[in-house]
């Protein structure tokens, strides 16, 4: 009895002072999504989305945000954060406040599943990892995703917990404003779904309860309805596709590399396809192969371990709904692959299967750290920290990626003061990843307004230049250049001896190296680099150009 009551005293002042080190924890990923948010310059895909809140009207924000594939939540909270300033620091700054909100409610909701350590150590992972740090430094629809996804798993536990009506219709309206961050939503609210109803079955919850839960489904129907007929469907206007087709076809388009993490019929084995793009969610998530696959082998002992229900604490509510909960998003997100509705793989596009794939993780953890109250913390601490540790050393980033280095400001800065010299008279002509990012910075942060241009390009003018961009390529390279050029001196009845400069920033700005290592053409051209991904150089209409490339 004696030895029970000091192992409970210590299991008491543990939980006592693990909130207070959650709460250092939290704090010190914020500072890490701070520091990672800080002194680089927007890459295309943030320049995107800022281009399109930059309105002078919430109302244009909002039209110019149909034209994108996410929902319109992170448009309008840019258009109205953009009247106290636009710093790389500040337009990020709602992403790293959201991720640090998420690092609490997720802690908060696991802690409150599975146990305090599981909780703790899930922190950590959430709180530290490299690649989830940046989902969270980046203008990007993630981290909102991410914090109102965790915040309604909260909310929900809670409301079951105490039989709650108000906890439950906070779970609707996170779940709702999840919604309106990002279409991955609707998959991991189909799971939530069926782990609701499982839990309504199983535990005979009371009516209003219930009917506070249908309430907040039909609220979240009509809201997918309206997503639907105002956007989703009108993405396949004038194709021969389905919306979501339409939809999926846009993501691809955008995002070329994405186009391994889709199914294909005509190559992939099913079970091949699912198993090893699942074990590549949590490459990805942890940021090195090894570890990404030791990591996916613990999740798969968490919900084993959840399943069987062994090991936990007697007073503790059945943990089978929760094992289950944690696979049916990867499910889901595997079928849609299968259906080629989304992708599945090592993408961020999967952000939201962070929430249970770490949650997985941090349960095997946990239980497998055996002995005493005070040796199973240090025990599971100590590997929590062993593999952000690992994770941090040998990180290995997905593509698109842009070293912090080549990424830097002061590249930008000067950048913009090269252009400056250039002679108002010169042509810059750029892609449209590229367009994206040269007008944020060449017109100072303000709106960009676009003049007349021939079909398949766009124009404007800022800082005393004339910016042509091709709306038909994202990024100029090798295969493509010639016939863009040509069909830009065409469009543009340019005269021979006009100077043009071909402007690359962003992702992949090899152009240059690749056409002098396939071209003599192109071996005096003279290339003026600002960091890895910042590159000019010039060109003159008639000079010798290939046709056509090997």
């Amino acid at each position: 009895m004696m030895g029970n009551s000091r192992e409970n005293r210590k299991s008491d002042w543990i939980r006592g002072h693990a909130e207070l080190a959650a709460f250092a924890v939290t704090l010190l990923g914020l500072v890490a999504r701070l520091w990672t948010a800080s002194g680089t310059f927007l890459n295309p895909d943030e320049a995107l989305h800022f281009r399109l809140a930059n309105q002078v009207s919430m109302a244009l924000a909002y039209k110019a945000g149909l034209t994108a594939f996410h929902p319109p939540l992170l448009t309008l909270v840019l258009h109205f954060w953009r009247a106290f300033g636009a710093s790389e620091l500040w337009l990020r700054l709602p992403s790293v406040l959201a991720g640090a909100v998420f690092c609490w409610m997720f802690y908060k909701w696991l802690g409150n599943a599975a146990g305090s350590l599981a909780g703790f150590i899930g922190l950590l992972f959430v709180a530290l990892l490299p690649p989830v740090v940046l989902l969270a430094a980046e203008v990007r629809q993630y981290a909102l995703l991410l914090a109102f996804l965790a915040s309604s798993l909260y909310f929900l536990d809670e409301a079951f917990a105490k039989n709650s009506t108000s906890r439950m219709a906070a779970f609707s309206l996170c779940l709702c404003l999840a919604m309106l961050s990002h279409y991955s939503a609707f998959l991991f609210a189909t799971a939530l779904g069926i782990y609701v109803l499982l839990r309504i079955f199983t535990e005979h919850s009371p009516a209003r309860l219930v009917s506070a839960w249908a309430i907040g489904q039909l609220a979240a129907l009509a809201l997918a309805l309206f997503l639907y007929e105002t956007h989703v469907s009108k993405l396949g206007a004038g194709k021969s596709t389905t919306a979501p087709q339409g939809w999926t076809g846009a993501l691809w388009t955008s995002e070329l590399h994405l186009h391994r993490s889709y199914f294909d019929r005509a190559h992939d084995n099913p079970i091949v396809f699912l198993a090893g793009h699942t074990f590549g969610v949590f490459q990805y998530f942890f940021g090195q192969l090894a570890v990404g696959d030791a990591m996916g082998l613990l999740f798969v002992v968490g919900v084993v371990l959840l399943l069987r229900g062994k090991g936990f604490p007697a007073a503790r509510p059945s943990t089978r709904p929760l094992g289950l909960f944690l696979l049916l998003p990867f499910a889901i997100a595997g079928g849609a692959s299968l259906a080629h509705v989304y992708p599945y793989g090592g993408t961020r596009h999967l952000a939201f299967l962070v929430i249970p794939g770490v949650a997985g993780v941090s349960v095997a953890i946990a239980r497998l750290a055996a002995g005493s109250t005070e040796e199973r913390w240090a025990r599971g601490l100590a590997i929590a920290a062993l593999v952000i540790a690992a994770c941090i050393a040998f990180v290995n980033p997905r593509p698109p990626r842009m070293d912090r280095a080549d990424q830097s400001r002061t590249h930008m800065a000067a950048a913009m003061e090269f252009i400056g010299n250039i002679h108002q008279s010169d042509l810059i002509v750029t892609d449209y990843q590229t367009d994206l990012i040269v007008g944020h910075y060449l017109c100072r942060q303000r709106p960009v307004s676009l003049d007349a241009a021939p079909v398949g390009f766009e124009q404007f003018f800022c800082g005393g230049h004339r910016v042509v961009s091709t709306t038909a390529e994202w990024v100029f390279s090798l295969e493509n250049f010639p016939n863009e050029w040509q069909r830009f001196v065409q469009s543009y009845r340019l005269r021979p001896g006009t100077a043009v400069w071909i402007l690359q920033a962003g992702w992949g700005v090899d152009l240059l190296e690749e056409l002098q290592r396939h071209f003599a053409e192109f071996h005096d051209v003279h290339l003026v680099s600002f960091g890895g991904n910042i590159k000019i150089f010039k060109l003159t209409v008639g000079q010798p150009m290939p046709a056509a490339v090997p």
